[in-house]
C-alpha cells in the first residue's frame, strides 16, 4: 500500500461521522487558510531583498509543503498547489480590503475553525490524529482533496 493512502485511510479512521466529516469540510480548509494568513504576516523584507522578488515566508512556506506533498502523491500535490495558491491570493484581497490586519482576521479564524474542528471530534467520539502524528496536519487538507479527486474521477 502507498503511503498516501495509507495516510488518508489512517486519518479517515477518526472522520467517520456525517456531521465531523461536515465540519472538516469547512473548518479544515479554513484552518490551512489561516495559517497560511498568519505566515504571511510575518514582516519578509529580508526574503525579498535576498531573492529579489515579491516573495513573503508564506510562499517559501508552500513550496516546503508541496515538496511534502509530491512526496506523497504528484497528483494530489498540483490540487494542493491550486488550493495553496487560493489561499496566497486570499491573504494579498484580505490585506488589501484594510477592514482589519490579515494576521488578526486569521487568528479569529483558526481560533473559531479549531472550535469547530473539536467540537466535530466531540461528536465523533475520537481524538484528532494529530494527536497521534503532526503529519496528520497537513493530510486533513490532502484528505479532503482526494476525495474532490475522487468525484471528479483523477487518480490520486
Amino acid at each position: 500500500m502507498r503511503k498516501i493512502d495509507r495516510l488518508l485511510s489512517e486519518y479517515g479512521e477518526s472522520h467517520q461521522n456525517v456531521t465531523n466529516k461536515t465540519i472538516h469540510w469547512i473548518c479544515v480548509p479554513l484552518i490551512f487558510f489561516s495559517i497560511v494568513g498568519m505566515v504571511a504576516s510575518i514582516p519578509s523584507e529580508f526574503i525579498q531583498n535576498l531573492l529579489g522578488a515579491d516573495v513573503n515566508w508564506a510562499t517559501l512556506a508552500m513550496v516546503l509543503i508541496l515538496v511534502y506533498y509530491i512526496s506523497l502523491s504528484v497528483s494530489l500535490s498540483i490540487g494542493m498547489a491550486v488550493f495553496a495558491l487560493v489561499c496566497l491570493y486570499l491573504t494579498r484581497e484580505v490585506t488589501l480590503a484594510g477592514l482589519a490586519p490579515l494576521w488578526l482576521v486569521c487568528l479569529i479564524i483558526f481560533v473559531l475553525a479549531w472550535i469547530g474542528q473539536f467540537y466535530g471530534h466531540k461528536v465523533e467520539g475520537k481524538k484528532p490524529s494529530f494527536f497521534k502524528d503532526l503529519q496528520f496536519l497537513l493530510i486533513g487538507p490532502a484528505w479532503l482533496m482526494h476525495f474532490i479527486y475522487k468525484r471528479i474521477g483523477i487518480p490520486y
